[in-house]
């Protein structure tokens, strides 16, 4: 199993370029710490809404990737003002799921 992190943003209005610009800085530093991308995209429902997807072995290897990622200055000194400057507000949602439904998510959804 897998706990599967999905994060949805809400943007403020106009920011959407800009947001996805960042994001994009973003993912490869995201990568490169460690974590999991799964899916990256905009809501299919809402044009001001964004969505990613994370997944890791446990709750533990969650908190330490991020507390160590989010902490680091290559985060804090890089793409994180733009990003938060577009951010009206956001919300985690944590499931466990078999690595089959992961790859599934990988395969039918925003590739980041």
């Amino acid at each position: 199993m897998k706990l599967i992190e999905i994060r949805t943003y809400k943007l403020k209005p106009g920011c959407a370029e800009r947001f996805v610009a960042a994001v994009r800085t973003a993912l490869p530093l995201v990568r490169a710490s460690g974590m999991d991308v799964v899916a990256f995209g905009r809501s299919d429902h809402e044009h001001e809404s964004f969505y990613l997807i994370r997944a890791y072995d446990s709750r533990e290897q969650l908190i330490a990737q991020q507390e160590a990622f989010y902490g680091s200055a290559t985060w804090k000194q890089g793409p994180r003002a733009e990003l938060v400057d577009c951010l009206d507000d956001y919300l985690n949602t944590l499931l466990w799921l078999p690595p089959d439904a992961v790859e599934a998510l990988r395969a039918h959804n925003g590739l980041a």
